[in-house]
């Protein structure tokens, strides 16, 4: 399957939220935060947009990373259902680490919950680290991992030994 990633708007609000109320359903955001954050200049909020399915939004990823600040965080990152295990996720992770390198982040930071093995396996294949942990974060008192990954030297590509890494073999 073949997704085209471009800038959210305004006008993908609505789809956007579809796919947050179906990952997130303890805590999704409400619509007018994900419009702030959406028309945010200090962010960079993406969605994967199928073509052949005339345009459906199938997924969505955030950054927050004001340019000279040296820091980025991992905002949020939702594949629908119908998309999931196919590397969207991935694809979308991959573009807001090279939008926080375009803004001089030197780190990348994020939060996952510490019941998602498979959010968490994704990150540690890009290079996060887990830093710490905040207790009882997320509704029903399930922790975060606070996770972070530094910039990977110019010049230079991280690789890992995960077979889904997207490196050339």
């Amino acid at each position: 399957m073949t997704w085209l990633l471009r800038r959210a708007t305004d006008a993908d609000v609505p789809a956007i939220m579809a796919i947050e109320d179906a990952t997130f359903p303890e805590d999704a955001w409400s619509e007018r935060a994900m419009r702030r954050e959406v028309a945010d200049p200090n962010a960079c909020y993406l969605v994967a947009v199928h073509p052949e399915r005339g345009g459906a939004v199938d997924g969505y990823a955030g950054l927050l990373a004001p340019r000279g600040s040296g820091d980025a965080d991992v905002q949020t990152v939702a594949v629908a259902d119908t998309a999931r295990r196919r590397g969207l996720g991935r694809a979308l992770m991959l573009a807001l680490l090279a939008e926080a390198d375009r803004r001089g982040a030197e780190r990348v930071f994020l939060e996952v919950r510490a019941d998602n093995d498979g959010a968490q396996h994704l990150y540690r294949s890009l290079g996060f680290e887990q830093i710490a942990v905040r207790k009882r974060y997320y509704p029903g008192g399930m922790d975060a991992l606070v996770m972070r990954r530094d910039a990977v030297p110019p010049g230079t590509t991280q690789a890992t030994d995960s077979p889904e890494s997207g490196l050339p073999r």
